[in-house]
């Protein structure tokens, strides 16, 4: 059950543990800021989809500002999270490519539209909703980076340009996948999207060696 199923299953005023009632705010604001946009959302808003006073809502965030700070950190760590993972999950770098083009679609395609706080934010003049977008992109391009570079023995600064492009592909092509509610079913969107990126990444051979095999699209 979700944070948004759970306030509307459970009556107003029901007590309930700091963190449940935390999390339970959290999901709250996160529909009405992904259906209203940071400055059309209200403080009242949120506290009656939540199904709770005011006051209980500024007891766990001071102003709107926090709220969506704190919504918008735990989205990037999930971002942040979910390609660690796939990079993680293969030492195959066709198919670590595939899983890392995936795990973007996935954040994108995941219910709640989550994305848009990160991706598509109308706050992004907040210094602070700034920073943590640059944070999230740069951290998740480091990552990536950091197999380049072990991979192809690429200096840091290269393996770093490729996987800004990397990452910013990924994310580019998943959302207007998603936004122009295609037919293409996700695996197939990965797989072309995959097989783009593939073709220019194995044109660096694998770090220490050459000559067929070391790394040539197939």
């Amino acid at each position: 059950m979700t944070a948004i199923e759970q306030t509307e299953a459970r009556p107003r005023g029901t007590r309930l543990p700091r963190r449940a009632r935390r999390n339970q705010l959290l999901g709250a604001a996160q529909e009405v800021f992904v259906a209203q946009g940071y400055h059309a959302a209200a403080m009242d808003d949120i506290a009656e989809r939540a199904g709770v006073s005011k006051p209980v809502l500024y007891q766990h965030f001071p102003g709107k500002l926090d709220l969506y700070l704190a919504l918008l950190d735990q989205h990037c760590e999930s971002l942040l999270q979910a390609v660690r993972t796939a990079l993680a999950s293969t030492t195959d770098n066709k198919l670590r490519v595939t899983a890392t083009m995936d795990a973007y679609f996935a954040y994108v395609e995941a219910e709640g539209g989550a994305f848009r706080l990160v991706f598509e934010s109308d706050l992004t003049n907040e210094p602070a909703v700034r920073e943590r977008v640059d944070r999230v992109s740069l951290q998740c391009a480091e990552a990536i980076s950091e197999v380049i570079a072990e991979d192809t023995g690429l200096p840091s600064d290269q393996s770093m340009l490729l996987a800004v492009a990397l990452g910013g592909v990924s994310q580019v092509v998943a959302r207007y996948w998603l936004s122009s509610k295609s037919d293409i079913p996700r695996d197939r969107a990965v797989e072309l999207v995959t097989s783009l990126a593939w073709r220019g990444l194995a044109g660096f051979p694998l770090h220490g060696m050459d000559g067929p095999g070391s790394g040539q699209p197939e």
